[in-house]
């Protein structure tokens, strides 16, 4: 959910208690992370965002330059906390130049123990110890402004060689994430009905004895 805080601190303020206490460990982490030479802090698409400023990227984000380079996110959304890394998008593609953060990343992650609910570029949580936090602020280090600019540039200029996507290929794209929201959203009642049948029998199981 968009908010119209004008400030960190408001947006903070309108937040129930207990959101706020889990959004403020997050914030935390990435403020103790974050290249402060390159990012700054501020209110920006109705989160608290952290981007590159105009006095250091002059042309600002490709969608509307006006707006300060997007570099990472962080929500209240309505069920669940959400912590935004763009330096992830695209990650996930053999020949992006994310794509070594972004192996190293869900290694990292993995290796924690803990579950990544994660969309492109969107962390997902309940709980700041449903995170592996310690992966987190690493992730911050590891891309530092410099490093950010330049992937974020490389690939501009890549696209603007290739020039603009076909439209066939965009409706493809789209489809095809629609078509994973929707399994995705289907698989969640499956599973839900499967651990109430699990919890039936275990149930029935300890009566009998």
């Amino acid at each position: 959910m968009q908010s119209k805080a004008a400030t960190v601190a408001d947006y903070l303020a309108e937040l129930p208690a207990d959101r706020r206490a889990e959004i403020e460990k997050v914030r935390a982490v990435v403020l103790a992370h974050l290249d402060r030479s390159g990012f700054e802090e501020g209110m920006q698409y109705g989160m608290i965002g952290w981007y590159v400023p105009h006095r250091i990227f002059p042309a600002g984000y490709h969608c509307d330059p006006k707006q300060p380079l997007p570099y990472a996110a962080l929500a209240s959304q309505k069920n669940y906390g959400a912590l935004y890394l763009m330096g992830l998008y695209g990650g996930e593609e053999k020949s992006h130049p994310a794509r070594e953060l972004y192996e190293w990343f869900v290694a990292a992650w993995k290796k924690s123990g803990k579950k990544l609910d994660m969309g492109k570029v969107c962390i997902r949580f309940k709980k700041a110890d449903d995170l592996a936090l310690d992966v987190i602020g690493e992730a911050f280090c590891r891309l530092t402004a410099k490093r950010y600019i330049a992937a974020y540039s490389a690939l501009r200029d890549a696209q603007a060689k290739k020039g603009p996507m076909p439209r066939a290929e965009i409706q493809k794209r789209v489809a095809a994430r629609k078509a994973e929201q929707a399994a995705a959203k289907a698989a969640k009642p499956k599973k839900a009905a499967a651990k109430k049948v699990t919890a039936k029998k275990s149930g029935g199981a300890r009566k009998g004895k």
